[in-house]
């Protein structure tokens, strides 16, 4: 008798408790829990570990799916279904079966994303199989570099920046791998948008972070600081650049010379020429006419003609045309742009120098061997250049 009532209290405590009208027939699944009270009953009679059972996959996840869905009447876009169906298949891959999710799927939802609520759910994706690769399968390394660069951009594609930050720290909560190619997708949005905000945010990440900058991080945050005419942060980056020994490539330096010509910054400009023939024996286009410039600031114009010259005589001929573009941008662009980025009790004796010294350049050309049909009344006719 004993042993009966016994048996039927057993039976009363593993009678599965399926909510048949809660949920559909498809999402009907028997989740295992570890039941204290029956630590009393023999091996023999329940199987190892003495479980009791509860019901729907639903309970396991809906915290995170729920949380990251948003509808339209919210006022923010709504996940795509191809996303959702990845997001879903991932979640119940990890959440549910308890395997780890084929990596295939998870570059398929990166590749998917096509709205903000879609990065949402990739971060949240990601969280769940850094926690998942954690727990279950002893995992502590982040995944690789090459996936937190894909992450990042397709944040930047779809503007989702804020999400893209926070890939860039070491110890984030989604087994990222921060890179310096990472950041690059991000300031490369930045350029397109002229964000120079951003651009700052995303150099302060790489600093705190301590992930090294590299000659594509700096010709993108010097494109940002010309387009937006800012001196002064072109020179604090500049300073940083060179003081983390980043070798620089032509464009970086074309920007900065071309820069403090235009301003008539002549200190700024011969010391980043000295630190650019240390490393490049020729001169670019740009750099060539930004020191031809700062010679004729100087009142040196023979001394700028020779430059020319020199240039003439290493540029191939497929680039000489674009020698007599800027030849004539020297004339009719550059005496506006000099002065005016020159105190107003300046612009006088600048603009005296500029009229004298451009004509005295171009008609020594000749002289040196230097064909090149220069249009001077373009500068003689600007009355806006005060005497």
């Amino acid at each position: 008798m004993q042993v009966l009532s016994n048996a039927r209290g057993l039976t009363r405590i593993l009678k599965p408790q399926i909510l048949l009208n809660s949920v559909p027939s498809d999402h009907k699944l028997i989740i295992y829990s570890q039941c204290q009270s029956l630590h009393s009953y023999s091996s023999r009679s329940l199987p190892s570990g003495n479980y009791c059972f509860a019901t729907v996959r639903d309970v396991m996840y809906s915290r995170t799916s729920k949380g990251s869905f948003c509808t339209a009447s919210g006022g923010e876009s709504t996940a795509t279904e191809a996303v959702k169906k990845i997001y879903d298949d991932i979640i119940d891959s990890v959440n549910v079966r308890r395997t780890m999710a084929p990596n295939a799927w998870l570059w398929s939802l990166i590749e998917n994303c096509k709205t903000r609520e879609d990065i949402k759910l990739l971060f949240d994706a990601l969280q769940n199989l850094r926690r998942f690769r954690l727990s279950n399968l002893r995992i502590h390394d982040n995944f690789n570099c090459n996936l937190c660069r894909e992450v990042t951009k397709a944040c930047a594609r779809l503007g989702a920046v804020d999400f893209g930050k926070k890939a860039l720290w070491n110890h984030n909560m989604y087994g990222l791998t921060p890179s310096v190619a990472s950041a690059n997708h991000l300031l490369l949005y930045a350029k397109h948008h002229n964000d120079v905000k951003l651009m700052a945010e995303v150099m302060k990440l790489l600093e705190r972070n301590h992930i090294p900058l590299q000659p594509s991080t700096a010709d993108l945050v010097s494109s940002i600081c010309y387009n937006s005419d800012n001196w002064e942060l072109i020179s604090k980056y500049s300073r940083k650049f060179l003081k983390a020994g980043v070798k620089l490539r032509r464009h970086a330096f074309d920007l900065w010379m071309d820069f403090a010509a235009k301003r008539g910054d002549t200190e700024s400009l011969w010391k980043t020429e000295k630190v650019r023939s240390e490393s490049m024996k020729q001169h670019t286009l740009v750099s060539a006419f930004s020191c031809a410039k700062g010679l004729i600031l100087e009142g040196k114009p023979l001394d700028a003609a020779a430059v020319i010259q020199v240039l003439d005589q290493t540029l191939p001929d497929t680039k000489k045309l674009g020698m007599v573009v800027e030849l004539q941008k020297l004339v009719n662009e550059w005496p506006m742009a000099v002065v005016k980025h020159q105190k107003e009790e300046n612009r006088k004796a600048l603009a005296a120098v500029l009229k004298s010294g451009i004509p005295a350049m171009v008609n020594g050309l000749p002289n040196m061997g230097v064909e090149a049909k220069v249009n001077l009344e373009d500068l003689a006719i600007k009355e806006e250049i005060p005497c």
